[in-house]
């Protein structure tokens, strides 16, 4: 039986940019990173260190080549957050694009984009 969502591919057009984005904008931090130098590079970043689920930002152009079959879009990801408005407010000063704050049956929400204009959404959630 699954247990839990251990991790989840992001294809992007440019590593390091993605880096710095879930890094210096998204307060992310890299768990790992490999290369197996032959141009397969694999970073692995999450919102803390115990994090249960974890990002793997992958070369989309590499992965598109070798396996063309596989779905290189980005996944629809919620996360939670139990500070919303400051989280907004960061985004906000950091130049992140991002929509209103809307409320939603389910709790307060808002979407942002990373730099390569992936779009995700952000949930209230108090313990």
């Amino acid at each position: 039986m699954i247990q839990n969502v251990g991790q989840i591919m992001l294809y992007v057009n440019d590593q390091d940019q993605a880096v710095r984005f879930w890094t210096e904008k998204a307060g992310f931090i890299v768990i790992s990173e490999e290369d197996n130098g032959e141009g397969m590079r694999r970073i692995e970043i999450a919102p803390a260190k115990e994090a249960e689920t974890t990002f793997v930002l992958h070369n989309k152009e590499l992965i598109a080549k070798m396996e063309p079959e596989l779905n290189l879009g980005t996944p629809s990801i919620m996360f939670f957050t139990n500070d919303l408005d400051t989280l907004y407010q960061n985004f906000k000063s950091q130049n992140v694009t991002r929509g209103d704050i809307v409320n939603m049956p389910s709790g307060r929400v808002f979407n942002f984009a990373d730099s390569e204009e992936n779009y995700f959404a952000v949930m209230e959630k108090t313990k």
